[in-house]
């Protein structure tokens, strides 16, 4: 019995997945079980900030796990301390951090922490404006903010407290505002929604509606932070800090990792045992991202994410004459451009007998997730498969 009829029958089928076993990754470069090697443009969905098995992150791992794996949070750890001190810096201070396992997980805790701060203050606040196409994540307090009904079909009722705006249309915002309103809740690039782009002036608008009104702002940076964007936060770009954010996926170049950041005068309402997590911010994980903070803050490496994502961009851009693509949206080195076809989904099938790893998203936007740190080479290579996928695609 081959491995992928073993996974049939041992593994819930909750993933479409391609019916290839990956076995060994190096930089941006992955290989099957038969030898087969792929460029890797999906990263882990944005996972491998520095490629598969980069050896800062390795040695970290290998340094750490001979020392101590686990303590729970019970006691402090340096590793966890060094981490939280450099996100804290990286947020310009006035910060704190709590450690969790996951996106979801860091969202959950977002919802309760922006609860909980005007409960603190004696106000039945509770509602929480998210929008339409965004995804914060599969449990139920993610899932219920997530605004897309084909992702809470079969799951409901959704827990009540949210209700969902229209991106980029502050007057759909203000439609939902009433008394009961605690928190506003988006990506500044919907990454599952189709790399859906927030535009300044809305994101200027929300802050103001926020500061008006003692309403807590919440970015939802999982896929779009930890230099996905060119900045180390995706909100940098906009000038803009909010209450509380959110990060997950890069943070620790492929191990599970969620961080809520939040401003003090909102993270000091948690108190013991108000919120926990027994496996979050373990040291192993923390001395991994420890290492991907370090290179991912450098202004020269987020300036060649701008230059990568920018070059990308406009190959894309050049590709639209001669192939049926729609909108190319997206910051740094997320992006997306639309297909106009009949099939999107065979670019991901033949973009892998071609040696692609390729993700669609929104039915069909193209979302390119590639390593960070992936050379120009690489990204004359992708362009070269790119174009032969679609050529097969149409003909």
């Amino acid at each position: 019995m081959s491995y992928i009829e073993r996974a049939k029958n041992s593994i819930m089928n909750t993933y479409k997945r391609n019916e290839v076993i990956l076995v060994k990754g190096k930089g941006s470069y992955v290989f099957d079980e038969r030898g087969n090697k792929y460029l890797d443009f999906t990263g882990g969905i944005a996972v491998c900030s520095l490629g598969h098995c980069p050896e800062e992150v390795v040695e970290a791992v290998e340094t750490q796990v001979k020392k101590l794996i686990h303590t729970s949070n019970l006691y402090f750890t340096i590793p966890q301390i060094e981490l939280a001190e450099r996100l804290v810096n990286l947020s310009g201070g006035n910060v704190k951090v709590f450690f969790c396992n996951s996106g979801a997980e860091a969202n959950e805790g977002a919802i309760k922490l922006a609860r909980k701060y005007h409960r603190k203050k004696g106000k039945d606040r509770y509602e929480i404006i998210t929008f339409f196409n965004s995804f914060h994540g599969r449990t139920y307090g993610s899932l219920s903010a997530t605004g897309q009904t084909k992702f809470h079909k079969d799951f409901e009722p959704m827990l009540p407290g949210f209700r969902y705006a229209q991106l980029n249309n502050i007057d759909s915002v203000k439609s939902l505002l009433n008394a009961n309103t605690a928190a506003i809740m988006l990506e500044l690039i919907q990454g599952e929604g189709g790399i859906n782009v927030c535009n300044q002036n809305f994101i200027n608008e929300l802050k103001n509606i926020c500061d008006q009104n003692d309403i807590l702002l919440i970015f939802d940076e999982i896929q779009t932070g930890v230099g996905r964007t060119g900045k180390f936060f995706c909100f940098d770009h906009y000038g803009i800090k909010p209450h509380i954010w959110t990060l997950a996926k890069g943070i620790a170049g492929g191990l599970p990792m969620g961080a809520i950041i939040a401003l003090n005068e909102v993270a000091d309402v948690l108190e013991p045992g108000t919120h926990a997590t027994t496996f979050g911010g373990g040291p192993v994980i923390c001395s991994a991202a420890c290492r991907v903070v370090d290179r991912v803050s450098e202004e020269k490496f987020l300036e060649d994410v701008r230059e990568k994502g920018i070059y990308i961009e406009n190959r894309l851009k050049n590709m639209k004459d001669k192939y049926p693509l729609g909108e190319v949206r997206g910051i740094g080195l997320l992006r997306g451009v639309e297909l106009k076809m009949d099939e999107p989904s065979k670019v991901v099938e033949l973009g892998l007998k071609n040696g692609l790893l390729l993700n669609i998203t929104a039915g069909n936007i193209l979302r390119l997730l590639p390593p960070l740190n992936i050379k120009k080479d690489e990204i004359d290579e992708f362009f070269e498969k790119i174009s032969l996928t679609f050529e097969e695609v149409i003909k």
